[in-house]
């Protein structure tokens, strides 16, 4: 029998194909990470593309209704004023209000039979940004802290995961963690404007001093290492060179540097802009964006609330697979809509849909996940799922088993093995192709 050789930590058993992805681009980046278009290299674009998968999530929060999006119920008491319309998939319907989305749904797979049993927006969050709820001891990790850590390269000088959420309604509920994961794979998180604080070199110094300040620290630090072997000062190293790293990185949130025609093409509002940062971000390398929009907490004057909200996403995710698809992108990139919950078929004395977690939906485009699908059948009033139910386990297993991870995989909380979805929790192999 081989000797066990695991040390504990929860850093062990770097994956190799990250680890030689990121000592690739870590080569290209080292020697001045005051260059931006470093990140644009060739053999790092390469890297990028050949080894390191990556997720763009849109977060509806709140919940977005399934009946005013992916699972419309025309005709129905429960339907709504709003119409269903062909798709590009023999078929498939979805809202009136997606127009653009229904000519690309060729490259989407839509989960109709989300069935999550929990309608409070705050423990059901956190369920849904995690696969499954915490333990009383134990802080599980974010889908974004699984991907960071996963597919983040070992020397990456770009942040690992970030996260928009700029409106304040919702915004406390959902908050981006790394669990027993630690802090090296906690979120960059944006919350006052699309530009993180902080990051941006003072006027007074210019590149070049920048770049001498870094080159007279190494020549000390080189010095004072000299006979010394101490986790404490590889730790203090690493983490100075990741922040001159993200700071180096700086110009990858700021829209400004894309063609105007770009920005135009993705709109002005600030959903919008931050979904064209999350493009940028993940074509440099970042492993995952969080892009969250409120507040779809339609209790009053839904069909009101998604006339306005709807069209939105439908135009800014139409776009953003586009444009991946345009730079080669779409089979490394996955990107996903996903809520808390959906909203009620019935409708409230305000004309409103309450919190509803029986029978909802979300998508998945890109990467491994199997295109033009459609997975799970709500009743004709979108009540009850009545064929392929799917649970918060089983659509995280399926999102780790496209990006090419084995979701029984285990990490280790000292000598514990915990594998990254629940024991006997299954991929639904039909959707990942």
């Amino acid at each position: 029998m081989p000797r066990n050789t695991f040390c504990g930590s929860a850093a062990h058993a770097i994956d190799r194909r990250a680890l030689l992805g990121g000592a690739l681009a870590g080569a290209a980046l080292a020697s001045d990470m005051t260059a931006l278009n470093a990140l644009t290299a060739p053999d790092v674009s390469k890297a990028l593309k050949t080894k390191q998968k990556r997720v763009i999530l849109l977060w509806l929060a709140g919940g977005a209704s399934q009946l005013e999006t992916w699972d419309p119920k025309p005709g129905a008491t429960t339907g709504g004023p709003f119409r269903s319309i062909q798709t590009d998939v023999p078929g498939l319907r979805i809202s009136e209000l997606m127009p653009k989305m229904a000519a690309r749904m060729k490259t989407t797979c839509v989960i109709r039979g989300l069935n999550t049993k929990n309608g409070d927006h705050g423990s059901a969050a956190l369920t849904m940004m995690r696969g499954r709820r915490d333990e009383a001891a134990l802080r599980y990790p974010d889908l974004g802290a699984v991907v960071a850590r996963e597919f983040g390269p070992t020397e990456s000088k770009v942040p690992d995961y970030v996260t928009f959420y700029t409106q304040t309604e919702g915004r406390s509920m959902a908050p981006g963690a790394s669990g027993f994961l630690g802090a090296r794979y906690a979120p960059m998180e944006l919350t006052t404007n699309n530009y993180p604080e902080f990051i941006k070199k003072l006027d007074g110094i210019t590149d070049l001093d920048h770049l001498e300040r870094g080159e007279l620290r190494n020549v000390l630090g080189k010095g004072f290492e000299k006979g010394r072997n101490s986790d404490t000062l590889n730790s203090q190293n690493e983490a100075y060179q990741r922040v001159r790293g993200i700071m180096a990185s700086e110009k990858l949130f700021d829209i400004t540097q894309e063609p105007q025609k770009m920005r135009d093409r993705y709109g002005p509002t600030q959903f919008a802009e931050q979904t064209l940062i999350a493009r940028r971000l993940v074509e440099a390398g970042v492993p995952f964006v969080r892009v969250g929009r409120a507040w779809w907490d339609s209790h009053g004057q839904n069909f009101e609330t998604h006339q306005e909200m709807v069209p939105e996403l439908d135009h800014v995710m139409a776009t953003l697979l586009d444009d991946l698809g345009e730079r080669g992108l779409l089979d490394d990139v996955m990107v996903m809509t996903l809520a808390e919950f959906g909203r009620t078929p019935s409708i409230n004395a305000s004309l409103g849909r309450d919190h509803f977690a029986s029978a909802w939906s979300c998508t998945i485009s890109g990467a491994g996940i199997k295109r033009g699908s459609v997975y799970g059948k709500s009743d004709p009033k979108g009540n009850t799922v009545v064929a392929e139910e799917v649970d918060a386990g089983s659509l995280f297993a399926t999102v780790y088993s496209a990006l090419g991870l084995d979701p029984h995989k285990n990490y280790y909380v000292g000598s514990r093995p915990i594998p990254l979805v629940n024991p006997g929790v299954e991929p639904i192999k039909a959707l990942v192709g």
